[in-house]
């Protein structure tokens, strides 16, 4: 349901975005650009440093079908559409697989 206020995920600035909370995890889409029937993924990375997993992956999750794509595809929204000074500020991230 869309809301009638800014994403607060959007930082807008590089200021607010360097005083926010570190990530813990980051996702992350692999492409895979070959024509060998295997699917995209959406992957978790650990990015904790000191972790003992930091860095590696924790986490896939194979798109069913060969051929989604995870990126301006209706899965997610990009921050820029999130600026507050955009067309469309009230837009949402959604989808999250």
């Amino acid at each position: 349901m869309a809301q009638w206020k800014p994403d607060p995920t959007f930082y807008p600035s590089p200021l607010l975005a360097m005083q926010a909370p570190p990530e813990k995890i980051a996702y992350v889409v692999a492409f895979n650009p070959n024509s060998d029937g295997r699917p995209d993924a959406l992957t978790v990375v650990d990015v904790v440093p000191g972790s003992p997993t930091y860095g590696q992956l924790v986490g896939r999750l194979d798109m069913p079908t060969a051929g989604d794509e995870l990126h301006h595809f209706g899965w997610n929204a990009c921050s820029s559409a999130l600026c507050p000074y955009a067309p469309h500020p009230h837009i949402e991230r959604r989808y999250l697989v």
